[in-house]
C-alpha cells in the first residue's frame, strides 16, 4: 500500500502548484482590471504577495 502513498502525495504537490498558479493569474488579472499597476508590479517581483493577493480575492477578503 505503499504505492498509494506515493500516488497521493505527488497528486497533493501537483493541486497545490496548479492552485498557487491559478491565484497568481487571479492576481494578475484583478489587478489588470482595477488599474492597479504598482500592486500588479510589486506581485509580479515578489510572487507570495500575487498568490496571497489572489486567494483573498477568491475568498472576498480584497
Amino acid at each position: 500500500m505503499k504505492i498509494f502513498a506515493g500516488i497521493s502525495s505527488i497528486i497533493a504537490v501537483i493541486a497545490a502548484f496548479l492552485a498557487i498558479v491559478a491565484a497568481w493569474i487571479t492576481h494578475v488579472i484583478v489587478c489588470i482590471k482595477a488599474s492597479a499597476w504598482a500592486l500588479l508590479a510589486f506581485g509580479c517581483l515578489v510572487a507570495p504577495v500575487g498568490v496571497i493577493h489572489g486567494i483573498g480575492v477568491w475568498f472576498g477578503a480584497f
